[in-house]
């Protein structure tokens, strides 16, 4: 399994990593959220180069002019809420993709365990899709996991991409283990720390909160 980490590479992509990890800066909710956007934005790039292509003419007032086009849009996913930012992103890109949407929470126990509880979910068929699932976070992976299991009801996709702004190494870890091998991982940063209640250390804390404000 490919996993791709964009933070690797010394490019603008680390400016708006470092803003929405930043405590200062993400007092401001709008610029976290469109920071999140951007990040979107470039990992849908560079996604789009590991996509199919077909050959095209686009009549121009002069002319013709050949030109490469996708040859199938992607299926976007993503949980709710936390993830709308990142998916705004992708979808800023891919603007003809179809989209799904699950509503996902860690129910915690009294002895520290939790486990993910799905409630919604909205998707078109998935039968033989590219699929993109982006959650911002990568912590314990188990989110991811199970919300790809949930996602097969609908279908099993050709291939999925994962896409996640933080990344945990042992998060990585399982859902290389999990998910099928021609998945693609893509991240912004692999960070060294997972603590007991699976937060990600330095990480940038709740997403969720940072970009619409503190849930009770």
């Amino acid at each position: 399994m490919n996993v791709i980490n964009l933070g690797a590479n010394n490019t603008i992509f680390n400016q708006f990593i470092a803003e929405i990890r930043s405590v200062d800066i993400q007092k401001d909710s709008m610029r976290f959220r469109r920071n999140c956007e951007r990040l979107g934005e470039i990992f849908a790039y560079e996604i789009s180069k590991k996509l199919t292509y077909e050959s095209s003419n686009i009549v121009t007032p002069l002319g013709e002019a050949p030109i490469h086009l996708l040859s199938e849009q992607p299926v976007l996913a993503t949980i709710l809420r936390a993830g709308l930012p990142l998916h705004q992103g992708l979808l800023n890109y891919f603007d003809k993709a179809d989209n799904a949407f699950v509503s996902a929470y860690r129910k915690h126990h009294k002895d520290g365990s939790f486990v993910i509880e799905a409630e919604y979910m909205a998707s078109p068929s998935l039968e033989d899709r590219i699929v993109i699932l982006s959650d911002p976070m990568l912590a314990s992976g188990a989110s991811m996991v199970e919300i790809y299991k949930l996602l097969l009801e609908k279908g099993k996709p050709k291939q999925i991409h994962i896409v996640s702004l933080i990344a945990s190494i042992e998060g990585v870890d399982f859902v290389k283990k999990q998910l099928p091998e021609d998945t693609i991982i893509w991240v912004g940063a692999i960070d060294d720390e997972l603590t007991a209640q699976s937060y990600i250390v330095p990480g940038l804390g709740d997403a969720g909160d940072l970009a619409y404000g503190a849930k009770e």
